[in-house]
């Protein structure tokens, strides 16, 4: 992975194309489909298993896709090596490697917190948890499309309280009762995900060719790939890939054999909490998250830089706020940034990002709309998984089914409009930033359907909207990972493909359609036999009891109160626009500013109150390594962090193996911090 110097930090790199020219013909074969659908089976199963059986490791929460990685390392490691050694002409090509990675990683996005943590608990958890104390009986139920839920769900159903407490002895899952509300999700589902892989096409030049974006998530699959070496994994022969690996594996194993034994002096973790000295409400983390130490290395010293000061920067503004008294007392609900007033500065930052990127990419997007009506460059899409014609109008298509569902389920057409707007603001927000500096464990700074309530107020939306705005829960708000963020990572790696039109796209719906189904049967099938309340590791309860009661209070209290319009809030996004869109204008005109854009937009989230501390090491070892070592030297040390990354994934992989095989549950190696 041949990385050159740039004008701005001398490290950003390309992903180059492979060194076998001859690969691309055999890319998206049988075998890599069958293999990819069979990973992606595996992390259809295994990803809520993992959470609700094991209560181990998130291992599909974030988009670092920690299974996908692992599971691509043994492949590599194991059957593949043995290949290149006695059978070369068998092994899989660099290509079919891209493949089966992007596949895994697609099905990474839908299990757990992608998608099914969200769909079985919401679709299920306003009947069980209504009571005669809350009256969400008459506030909510009224309400909610009966289409939406299991047939026969109801108060005190055997549908509904079966799944919280479990099947009586001789009892089934009632599958049949979930078929038609499935059914109804799934359209939506569809034009909701295809849309996305349509918007990661149609902006895959602007990104890739023309803006140069750095895409450390691509380094280690490409590497194991062997990308740049015939196919070959080099970096597995490189010592330095695994003295990182050996770091990681240290570190999750001891943390693993603490658990066992508890007496065994281990480390316990990987970081404190200190007080702030002069702020009695401020508590900083020092905290260090290995594989994200690994992919920040790979990025640019700006952002580095940037990620780590605003957010420190908005913790110490959060905190004499609160000295000061000063807070706002609007319900947005649970999801985005730590108070109503950053989540509205955040949503600003986020409309102005996905905003100046399209004015950017004006020239780009006018050659698509040029292809789109036929009067375009013959030969200006013949590198894209799907013609630039095929996607816009498939993308509009997409819309259109979702405003008509939305509509169905209760919205009206303004809060549809706002809510396809800011929700597609967040999937290409977050991809963009995720592509852009490698800090993959993050959120949108806002929860859509909360922010378009406060926007709008209850007059435009009414009962039903709202009720409408809690169902959307399911793919609008606290979803950590899009499926347009692995698309577009894959894509990016595709330049090692030459036959990827239609035949890859049929390799995501395989992906897809493999991980959604799985996963929706195995947490269906955990609740029924084990009763999701008691399934009480920390994501679980979550999913089925903190998370939905807390979003069916705010539902509630919108219905009970009907606020207007927050004036504050249309101030507070206009702020945050504002103050993006100077940093971008300072950042053009000056070459000298330090200060990066994502970092304003994301330095209200709580996870970043977690990680700023390993963006602020990854910017200290980076520059250091840059000023007294030059180029050389961080290409030198590039195979740690890589072994760093894969290291942590595999090492805490085995554990949960390790897990299933003794029977313990709740052994959590932070996996996201």
């Amino acid at each position: 992975m041949q990385v050159t110097p740039s004008t701005r930090d001398k490290e950003r790199g390309t992903l180059g194309r492979s060194a076998e020219p001859d690969d691309g013909p055999r890319a998206v074969t049988r075998r890599s489909l069958v293999i990819g659908a069979v990973g992606a089976l595996a992390i259809g199963l295994a990803g809520p298993y993992a959470e609700h059986g094991l209560h181990g490791s998130y291992m599909t929460m974030y988009p670092t896709w920690p299974f996908a990685v692992a599971l691509t390392f043994f492949l590599v490691a194991g059957p593949n090596l043995v290949l290149l050694r006695f059978r070369k002409l068998l092994a899989l090509t660099t290509a079919e490697i891209v493949v089966i990675f992007g596949m895994m990683a697609v099905a990474s996005t839908i299990v757990t917190t992608g998608l099914t943590d969200y769909l079985v608990p919401w679709i299920t958890a306003p009947y069980y948890y209504a009571s005669p104390e809350n009256k969400w009986a008459e506030t909510i139920l009224p309400h909610l499309p009966p289409w939406l839920s299991p047939r026969g769900a109801a108060q005190n159903a055997p549908v509904i309280t079966h799944l919280y407490e479990g099947l009586p002895p001789g009892a089934q899952v009632p599958w049949v009762a979930w078929l038609p509300a499935l059914g109804a999700w799934l359209v939506f589902l569809l034009c909701l995900h295809l849309a996305m892989v349509c918007m990661a096409v149609l902006l895959r030049k602007q990104w890739v060719e023309n803006e140069h974006l750095v895409y450390p998530l691509a380094y280690l699959p490409l590497a194991l790939g062997g990308a740049e070496s015939g196919g070959r994994p080099v970096i597995l022969s490189r010592g330095l890939f695994w003295v990182g690996f050996g770091i990681s594996l240290l570190v999750t194993s001891s943390k693993g054999l603490v658990y066992y034994f508890p007496s065994f002096p281990g480390i316990r973790a990987t970081g404190i909490m200190l007080d702030a000295p002069l702020l009695p409400q401020a508590v900083f983390a020092f905290w260090i998250s290995l594989p994200i130490l690994g992919f920040l290395y790979l990025v640019s010293l700006d952002v580095n830089f940037s990620l780590w000061f605003f957010n420190l920067l908005q913790q110490l503004v959060s905190a004499i706020l609160n000295v000061l008294g000063i807070a706002s007392t609007e319900n947005l609900g649970e999801q985005g940034a730590r108070t109503p007033i950053f989540r509205y500065l955040g949503a600003g930052a986020f409309l102005a990002l996905v905003g100046s990127g399209l004015w950017v990419a004006r020239r780009h997007f006018k050659d698509i709309w040029a292809e789109a009506r036929g009067q375009g460059d013959p030969g200006g899409d013949s590198g894209e998984m799907l013609s630039y014609r095929v996607a816009f109008w498939l993308l509009i298509g997409c819309v259109i089914v979702m405003a008509w569902w939305l509509v169905m389920s209760g919205l009206s057409v303004i809060g549809v409009v706002f809510l396809l707007v800011i929700g597609f603001v967040a999937i290409v927000g977050l991809t963009r930033i995720i592509a852009e500096s490698g800090l993959p464990e993050i959120w949108a700074p806002y929860g859509s359907a909360t922010v378009v309530a406060g926007w709008l107020g209850w007059g435009p939306l009414g009962n039903r909207g709202i009720v409408a705005l809690l169902m959307a829960h399911v793919w609008a708000s606290d979803s950590r990972q899009y499926v347009m963020t692995p698309v577009a990572h894959t894509l990016k790696m595709a330049q090692v493909i030459t036959d990827k039109q239609p035949r890859l796209l049929w390799a995501f719906g395989i992906a897809f359609l493999v991980a959604l189904f799985s996963s929706m049967w195995i947490t269906t099938r955990t609740g029924y036999h084990q009763g999701a309340v008691s399934m009480m590791g920390g994501a679980s309860s979550w999913a089925f009891v903190r998370g939905p009661q807390r979003h069916l209070a705010w539902a509630a209290d919108w219905v009970a109160r009907r606020p207007g319009p927050s004036l504050t809030g249309h101030l507070l996004t206009g702020l945050g626009a504002a103050i993006y869109v100077s940093l971008v204008a300072m950042r053009f005109r000056f070459l000298w500013w330090p200060f990066h854009p994502i970092g304003f937009a994301l330095g209200g989230i709580g996870g970043m109150d977690w990680l700023w501390f390993t963006c602020f090491v990854a910017w200290l070892v980076k520059g250091l390594a840059l000023r007294y070592g030059g180029m050389k030297c961080y290409q030198r040390l590039r195979p740690v962090f890589l072994g760093l990354i894969c290291g942590y994934y595999v090492s805490t992989t085995l554990w949960l193996v390790i897990d299933q095989l003794t029977g313990h549950t709740g052994n959590m190696i932070d996996i996201g911090i």
